[in-house]
């Protein structure tokens, strides 16, 4: 993993975390040469940030709760061109993000991973559900090219930035590619591996809770 800080035509990956502490040495391990890390520390109870910090990473505090708030307080701080987002659980592999940053060089607005489960593990039958049900609605009344809200997404800095404030919690990725649709972006949906998590417990699958909140803020985006 790459601790350069002197190359803003590079690629920031930002990381939203709660509590990943376990998971997060694997992720930041793979992270590809070249490419910057910030670990965005959503109000982790555990050791995430020392863990951050150990394995080079920049860590960045968000206080407000959310995964919206988290990927958007990374990208505020990020200084390179480009910026990626994925989880920090070990479900999907950094090593990946050149093919979705090659695709954003190639003319892309942006590019997302469309989840490809190695086994039946890796997404449990309500959450794939749900989520082709959401795709459905982002092909035929967004008309968008997409099977997966884009749980792993590469596009310009300042093209993210131009969005304004998106939803702050499970809403964001679903909002993004809704706006990214309304400002006529090029997007670009690239398979990718998508594993069980190394560590600890899905904060949406994980709980009937989450479920239901992830629900709740798909369905305030889709309004």
């Amino acid at each position: 993993m790459a601790t350069d800080h002197c190359a803003p035509l590079g690629v920031t990956v930002v990381i939203p975390c709660r509590n990943e502490a376990e998971a997060l040495p694997g992720v930041l391990a793979a992270v590809p040469a070249g490419y910057r890390s910030i670990v965005v520390d959503n109000g982790s109870t555990d050791t995430t940030a020392a863990v951050a910090t150990e394995h080079g990473a920049r860590v960045v505090s968000e206080t407000r709760p959310g995964y919206g708030a988290a990927v958007q307080a990374g990208i505020a701080a990020a200084e390179t061109e480009l910026v990626a987002v994925l989880d920090g659980d070990g479900s999907m592999d950094p090593g990946e993000l050149p093919g979705l940053v090659a695709a954003v060089r190639a003319g892309a607005d942006l590019a997302v991973g469309r989840r490809r489960p190695v086994t039946k593990a890796s997404s449990p039958w309500h959450t794939r559900l749900g989520n082709r049900v959401v795709a459905h609605r982002l092909r035929h009344r967004y008309g968008l090219p997409v099977h997966d809200i884009g749980a792993m997404r590469v596009a310009e800095r300042a093209r993210l930035e131009s969005l304004g404030r998106l939803h702050d919690r499970f809403g964001y990725p679903l909002e993004l590619l809704v706006r990214a649709a309304a400002a006529d972006w090029v997007v670009r949906e690239i398979d990718i591996t998508y594993r069980p998590r190394t560590a600890g417990v899905s904060k949406v699958s994980g709980s009937a809770r989450g479920s239901l909140r992830a629900t709740r803020d798909f369905l305030a985006v889709l309004r």
